[in-house]
């Protein structure tokens, strides 16, 4: 069960990484996993990325009993691996996301976007890579406190079905607790007691305003509506240009004249697209 309260105070313990593996992930092998994600995901991984990819997988080799990375890229490339891809997938594109990162967009959304919303039309957001569900709740957190009984409406999409499933529940660690303002904190969320004590719950009715699909931004998008702002954040540092470029292609067709276009604060549209003209740092609107 979990409790309703407004000074949840408490942070949650961070579980260490699984022990080492013996595994060595040679150059070949991480070409090899590079390549696929950059097939399946459109994601461009250095070489800097090579550790990440030894962690990520080791316990999946050890979950199979595979004793080199090798075997287990075999297994995922077989016709009997297709599910195990998908793990793998999960594994190498989750990223880390915070509730309320990169607070300005927040401000511009609270002081520019939903005054300017058009009376009586639902206010439709998308958050095209959510990740864990951190920010289209902290989206949903501020359009259900600033607009009340006017509509309004989350999409929230990312590429990892174990990640999406994740979202869905609203479930986190309480060391997440001081991300959230605390006004927000006694009205959406939920501190963990019994057995769920050091976790935060996000309330019910909040996430039953946001809807979660599975998308691959490197294919056509699902048919979602149109937005009057995207959110498209820290995930283009990962694609080349011509990914950027065939992605944000994609979607601008969803977003509504007018609409606003954010990216990470350390992300551009410069020479990936013309189509939306820059308001303030990583912040685009496309002309109506």
């Amino acid at each position: 069960m979990h409790n309703m309260t407004g000074n949840i105070g408490q942070t949650g313990r961070h579980g260490g990484n699984p022990p080492g593996f013996n595994a060595v992930l040679h150059d070949k092998e991480f070409n090899q996993f590079r390549d696929l994600i950059f097939r399946i995901a459109g994601i461009s991984m250095s070489p800097a990325k090579k550790q990440l990819v030894t962690s990520r997988l080791a316990k999946r080799l050890r979950h199979h009993n595979y004793s080199c990375y090798g075997d287990y890229f075999r297994l995922i490339t077989s016709p009997h691996g297709k599910d195990e891809l998908q793990v793998a997938v999960d594994s190498l594109t989750t990223n880390e996301t915070h509730f309320f990162r990169e607070p300005k967009h927040f401000d511009f959304l609270r002081e520019r976007i939903v005054p300017a919303r058009r009376p009586g039309r639902s206010l439709r957001i998308w958050s095209a890579a959510c990740s864990s569900g951190e920010e289209p709740y902290s989206i949903a957190m501020m359009l259900d406190e600033l607009l009340g009984a006017e509509p309004w409406e989350v999409v929230a999409s990312d590429i990892s079905t174990q990640i999406v499933e994740k979202a869905r529940k609203g479930l986190y660690p309480a060391a997440r607790i001081p991300e959230v303002p605390k006004h927000y904190l006694s009205r959406y969320c939920l501190k963990g007691v019994g057995k769920d004590e050091g976790t935060m719950l996000i309330e019910p009715s909040l996430r039953e305003r946001v809807s979660f699909v599975l998308h691959n931004l490197t294919e056509a998008p699902p048919k979602v509506g149109e937005f009057d702002v995207i959110f498209l954040r820290n995930v283009m540092i990962y694609f080349d240009l011509e990914t950027k470029r065939r992605v944000v292609s994609r979607l601008l067709p969803l977003l509504r004249p007018g609409g606003y276009f954010l990216v990470g604060h350390s992300e551009s549209l410069n020479g990936v697209t013309e189509e939306v003209r820059l308001v303030m740092p990583a912040i685009y609107r496309k002309p109506e």
